[in-house]
């Protein structure tokens, strides 16, 4: 807990300084005989305590240095002073502590504080970003006199920016009598720490204008370029580096700037520029190293990152850093290279740094984005602190491993442990409400980004958009997308794809249209965003226009992606051979995904013919996945060809694909409700079948007639239409009609697609009970009403 400061009323400070040398022996001699002998051994022992204490702090020796403070009866000032110093000289983890003796030199109130007290303070309220107490300090500043002081003023102006006071600042630094260059650097470093680019370079202009003799020295490049580097400003970046060149920067402070030039230069993606400087540096530290690695993960050069790791350990491991680690790894990551990864946590354990937080989330967050989730979750458990960027990237590892469920509970421990979630932490979580679209934790969820002020961040806008378009919600997305302070080309593609997996390809059409008059070019991923709207819409025509048009207008290579999204268009509109000829004539090798695509739709156009052709093209490719094993099965099937339906899936389970078994869940008032096929473990089982009886037999006076085609299995008729009646969706959607009022819309969601003869079913079951019902399936949303879907069986 930080101290509070007691209020008081400061004499002004003393001429002399509180840490000038020892007085000479003929002084001290003239003071020892003018006083009485007690008070000359008191000073003698003062000074003795004085001697002992300073040395300890020059040996770095704070724990006795602050036990010797704490038993000297009477300090003065100077040690106050030498020890205030001291601990703010340790940075942001005694920041407390100097607060701490600032108050009790205040209680002590027999040696005010002077003008070399405050700078340390103030500096100490800096790192702490303590508003509060820094504007009681400069009270007390003031009171002394010290209000025009050149170093408190600058301490001040340290303050008052890095807490985003500007205007405060601004009244310090043009109340100064004199300004060097220290007092500049303090305010040009403060708008770089905002990104107030504009300011700070106005800033830097006004510095040389105003005065002859001062000159951006280190400090000024090494605050300035990092706002360069964010602002990809190459320009003002290159005019920086020759003005260190010219005003010999690199010969004075070569580490300083050499360093901050290189990670400019590299996260403006001029590697070769960076690298040249780099080489050129005689003299390199770790954060140098790690300046330039970085650069290379940034940029996506993984290969030459790792590369220069490497370089590094072999000049020893004194250069080794956590964050030289941390990059390190993020190329493991990428380069999918877990050998190199766990040797890496072996050289963290053995040089002692697997103890550091910042190798800790690095070594986490590699193991949680490589689906080693085990040891992710080992790793985290171990960890011996953590803090938000651990707890992130374990819930982010826990969504992207489809453990949604897992990655509530992460954050909830999260809470639990009083660690406040940042920015990352939501943007990580809001995608678990998605992916179990559920409703309410997502609500919640936007809640509370609201109220820590996370909403107006534009990756916050792109998940929550991202949400509830999957969880149904689609007209809540558009008007997040309507309001958000800045959209970028996720927004843009995230919102065109909300549209596409809701059937609603011509609002997705429109969007696009508009990204024109945004000044937002679209980019590959726009192209199959749209090209998929149009597929899950029956715009045919409508995507093979774009389809061209994406090369021949917007100068964009189609890839694999778009060549899949192609053919599943022309393949879902029922033009089958011209799907099969736009494969023959691509300009690559089809994979398996493209026939696929094919497959499955002539499994739904009932094209046995093709459909077998084309199986035969990906048993050549041999089937990367369940899902065309299944499809292969489903083909054979559907012809009554059951013995090579069963080699099929004899075939897919040597091969170690297991089919993963339908599963529906709904959401009711904020729980997840989940059903398998034919499942009676819900406890209201009973009700749920006997309501979907009483469906039955309304939908059968309405002309209903089960298509038994989608039963693999060489069952009876009539034990064939008992298993598509208790589908896994069916069950959810009954438990919906029983348990939500009739103005409530029913929502399920299903990890498979949805079979032909369900759709059917939840078509006339919108009909016969009124209600509006919307199902998510692997592929896209179905909306039904009266007796319709938004999909008009394009799915």
């Amino acid at each position: 807990m930080r101290p509070r400061l007691p209020a008081t009323k400061l004499k002004p400070a003393a001429a002399a300084p509180p840490h000038c040398p020892p007085r000479p022996p003929a002084a001290a001699r003239a003071l020892s005989a003018a006083a009485p002998p007690s008070d000359a051994c008191h000073l003698q022992q003062q000074q003795q305590q004085q001697q002992q204490l300073d040395a300890r702090i020059a040996r770095g020796d704070l724990t006795r240095a602050r036990h010797l403070f704490d038993r000297m009866p009477d300090p003065d000032a100077r040690a106050y002073n030498a020890l205030i110093r001291a601990y703010s000289w340790r940075g942001p983890a005694h920041a407390a502590g100097v607060l701490a003796l600032y108050a009790a030199m205040l209680r002590g109130g027999r040696c005010p504080p002077d003008k070399y007290t405050f700078p340390f303070v103030l500096k100490a309220c800096s790192a702490l970003r303590d508003l509060r107490a820094g504007r009681a300090i400069h009270r007390h500043a003031a009171r002394a006199g010290l209000h025009a002081d050149l170093f408190v003023c600058t301490a001040l102006i340290d303050l008052y920016m890095k807490c985003a006071r500007f205007g405060p600042a601004a009244v310090v630094f043009h109340a100064m009598p004199a300004r060097d260059a220290v007092a500049w650097n303090a305010m040009l470093a403060g708008y770089a720490l905002h990104g107030m680019y504009h300011h700070a370079l106005e800033c830097l202009l006004r510095m040389q204008e105003g005065c002859a003799s001062l000159r951006p020295n280190a400090s000024t490049l090494v605050a300035l370029l990092p706002l360069l580097a964010q602002q990809s400003a190459l320009c003002q970046g290159k005019s920086m580096h020759a003005y260190s060149v010219r005003a010999s920067l690199h010969d004075k402070d070569g580490v300083l700037v050499g360093t901050a030039l290189l990670d400019m230069y590299a996260k403006c993606g001029e590697l070769l520029y960076a690298r040249r400087v780099f080489e050129a540096m005689p003299i390199r530290n770790d954060v140098t190293w790690s300046a330039i690695i970085g650069g290379f993960v940034v940029c996506g050069r993984m290969t030459e990152a790792f590369g220069l790791f490497k370089d590094m350990l072999a000049q020893g491991l004194g250069f080794l850093s956590p964050t030289s680690v941390a990059s390190a790894l993020r190329a493991c990551a990428s380069l999918a290279d877990l050998c190199i990864g766990k040797q890496l946590h072996v050289l963290l354990a053995k040089s002692g740094l697997h103890s550091d937080l910042t190798a800790g989330n690095s070594l986490l967050s590699m193991y949680a984005k490589a689906g080693l989730i085990d040891e992710a979750t080992a790793l985290f458990d171990e960890m011996a602190a953590k803090d938000t960027v651990s707890y992130s990237a374990l819930v982010s590892g826990y969504v992207q491993n489809g453990m949604a469920d897992a990655a509530f509970l992460v954050f909830r421990k999260m809470q639990a442990c009083n660690v406040q979630p940042d920015v990352a932490t939501m943007v990580s979580l809001i995608p678990a409400c998605a992916h179990l679209a559920a409703l309410q934790h997502g609500k919640c969820s936007h809640g509370s980004v609201i109220v820590r002020g996370m909403a107006p961040e534009t990756s916050i806008c792109n998940a929550l958009m991202d949400m509830y378009a999957k969880c149904g919600r689609i007209d809540l997305s558009r008007q997040i997308f309507d309001v958000m302070p800045a959209q970028d080309i996720v927004s843009w593609n995230t919102m065109i794809a909300g549209y596409g997996i809701h059937g609603l390809g011509k609002e997705a059409t429109a969007l696009f249209l508009d990204m024109k008059n945004h000044a937002c070019e679209p980019d590959g991923v726009t192209f199959i965003c749209l090209i998929s709207a149009c597929s899950h819409s029956g715009l045919v025509t409508e995507g093979k226009r774009w389809f061209h048009m994406m090369a021949q207008k917007y100068g964009i290579t189609p890839r694999m992606e778009h060549y899949i999204s192609m053919v599943d268009l022309l393949a879902r509109g029922g033009f089958l051979d011209e799907a099969y000829q736009f494969i023959q004539s691509m300009p690559m090798k089809a994979d398996v995904r493209v026939w696929g695509a094919l497959l499955a739709a002539c499994r739904v156009h009932k094209n046995i013919d093709l459909g077998k052709q084309v199986a035969r093209m990906i048993q050549k490719l041999g089937p990367e996945g369940t899902g065309n094993f299944v499809l292969l099965s489903n083909i054979f099937s559907a012809a009554g060809r059951f013995d090579e339906a069963a080699e099929v899936r004899i075939i897919q389970k040597e091969k170690g694909f297991n089919k993963s078994p339908g599963c529906s869940w709904i959401e009711i008032n904020g729980s997840l409700h989940a059903f398998i096929g034919g499942d009676r473990s819900h406890p209201r089982s009973p009700e749920i079948y006997q309501e979907l009886d009483n469906i039955l037999v309304d939908i059968n006076k309405l002309g209903y007639q089960a298509d038994t085609s989608f039963v693999l299995q060489d069952l009876e008729e009539e034990e064939k239409e008992k298993a598509l009646l208790y589908h896994s969706e069916k069950l959810a959607i009954a438990f919906g009609v029983l348990t939500l009022s009739e103005d409530k819309t029913i929502f399920v969601t299903k990890n498979l697609r949805v079979c032909g003869d369900c759709h059917t079913v939840i078509k006339y079951m919108s009909l016969v009970r009124r209600r509006d019902i919307i199902v998510r399936d692997a592929n896209r949303f179905h909306h039904f009403k009266n007796g319709q879907c938004s999909c008009g069986d394009f799915w």
